[in-house]
């Protein structure tokens, strides 16, 4: 394969040897280990070290208090408990998703159930303070996205919720923690310091590790600034030739956020959430509808789905590159690929949780159907979860063409799941896990979330 620079500093970090180290270099490089030896022995008389070692030591101690999704016997630290939760969330890239473009739950949610359960019993939050909590953590993350216009689109360097749900969930824990207004904006700073993972992990088996730390990172930046632990207080501001938060966004124009008076109106109450049917990036959710149509249309044509009657697939998308994957080879790149869930809702005239295992992935008609696939990039159709469509057109041998497009598919925040889909979503997944008494207790719960006297019940 061609060398990459990637590559080629792989190459170097396994190749060399004591032998390319010459005089000068040791003798300057031990001058430096000395120092910092110095420098780190003194510097562990300082407040700061103390409040950080302080924290690892509460961090990593036996006192194992908060839950792990799916293993009813086993207890971790809080902030572990919110990695190992947050990375359960994203694993398979089922959770919610808003726009401008993040999944915000999975960055806030096991923070808030990890300290909940972690505070004394005389001063567990009740169900409200945990739902405004919540709402805090996505109004934060909402509120940071619309400052920037590139934000708005099907993101390309940063995967935001590294970026923005590190932040709400440094500011949810803070309020469910009851910090100070001071303390507040020192977590917001601290969070910034622990943001941001690269677009291209994206398709990796990495991507769900950075939900894992955007709730933990954040819970831990809150954790910290209970403790005294400063940050920049302009860490949101845009100051010229000094970024804070700009630093994840070629534009970036901030604008305050009145402290509510008697009301307040969140963002959540202007854009609802798109929930997804199947386990997939929401991209796919506008091929498959699309291909489910075209599929119903060819059925009506030939009396069943018969792939030998195709000549070409056209699908008609954004332009995105880390989500155009013509042959996918594992489920993380089959979750994150525009070809492989239209073959698929071609095929099978559904796409499922069972539709990204090995077996289904490596299928000779899957990968038949999807070498006939073309993708074109009409101007119109752009990278931008409210405005894109997919499009997916069959050619057949006979010369006629059938096409399906969709451009708000079901689920989406402009066609929102119906309450009884929801549900069935829940429990089905819930099914993998716990009884049937179980996820209607869950249900029940979170339905009178609001008048729950411990939110650690939850």
């Amino acid at each position: 394969p061609e060398e990459t620079v990637t590559s080629s500093f792989a190459s170097f970090i396994h190749g060399v040897q004591p032998k390319h180290l010459s005089k000068a270099v040791c003798h300057r490089s031990k001058r430096m280990i000395l120092d910092s030896i110095g420098v780190g022995l003194v510097g562990s008389r300082t407040h700061v070290f103390n409040i950080a070692l302080q924290y690892c030591r509460e961090l990593y101690s036996s006192a194992a208090v908060s839950s792990v999704y799916g293993k009813p016997g086993i207890k971790l630290s809080p902030t572990l408990a919110a990695f190992t939760n947050g990375v359960a969330t994203h694993s398979m890239d089922f959770d919610d998703t808003w726009h401008p473009a993040t999944h915000p739950s999975g960055a806030v949610l096991p923070a808030l159930l990890a300290a909940s359960q972690m505070l004394p019993p005389s001063t567990k939050p009740n169900g409200l303070d945990f739902l405004l909590a919540f709402n805090v953590g996505l109004e934060v993350q909402g509120r940071l996205m619309h400052f920037s216009s590139e934000a708005h689109n099907i993101p390309k360097r940063f995967h935001p919720p590294s970026v923005v749900g590190t932040m709400g969930s440094a500011a949810a824990t803070a309020k469910l923690l009851s910090l100070s207004t001071a303390q507040c904006t020192h977590a917001l700073g601290i969070a910034a310091s622990f943001a941001g993972a690269p677009m291209a992990n994206a398709a990796t088996q990495a991507k769900p590790l950075h939900m894992g730390n955007a709730t933990r990172l954040g819970f831990e930046a809150a954790l910290l600034a209970a403790r005294g632990m400063e940050a920049s207080p302009f860490i949101l501001d845009s100051i010229p030739g000094c970024s804070g938060f700009s630093a994840f966004y070629s534009v970036y124009e901030p604008k305050p956020l009145a402290v509510p008076s008697d009301h307040h109106e969140f963002l959540l109450e202007k854009q609802d959430i798109a929930f997804k049917r199947f386990p997939a990036h929401l991209g796919m959710h506008w091929v498959v509808d699309a291909a489910l149509s075209v599929r119903n249309l060819f059925i009506n044509y030939a009396g069943c789905f018969s792939s030998s009657l195709i000549r070409t697939i056209v699908l008609k998308v954004p332009v995105s590159k880390y989500i155009n994957r013509p042959s996918p080879s594992s489920e993380h790149e089959a979750r994150h690929s525009f070809q492989f869930n239209a073959c698929v809702a071609l095929l099978d005239g559904e796409v499922s949780l069972s539709s990204f295992t090995e077996n289904s992935i490596h299928r000779q008609e899957l990968r038949e159907l999807l070498d006939k696939v073309v993708v074109e990039h009409p101007e119109d159709n752009v990278a931008n979860f409210d405005k894109m469509y997919g499009e997916v057109a069959l050619l057949l041998h006979s010369g006629d063409v059938l096409t399906g497009k969709c451009d708000t598919f079901y689920g989406h925040w402009r066609n929102p799941l119906s309450r009884e889909s929801l549900l069935k979503k829940f429990r089905s997944n819930a099914s993998y896990v716990l009884s049937d008494e179980k996820i209607e207790a869950i249900i029940a719960t979170v339905d009178n979330l609001e008048n729950l006297s411990d939110s650690s019940q939850l």
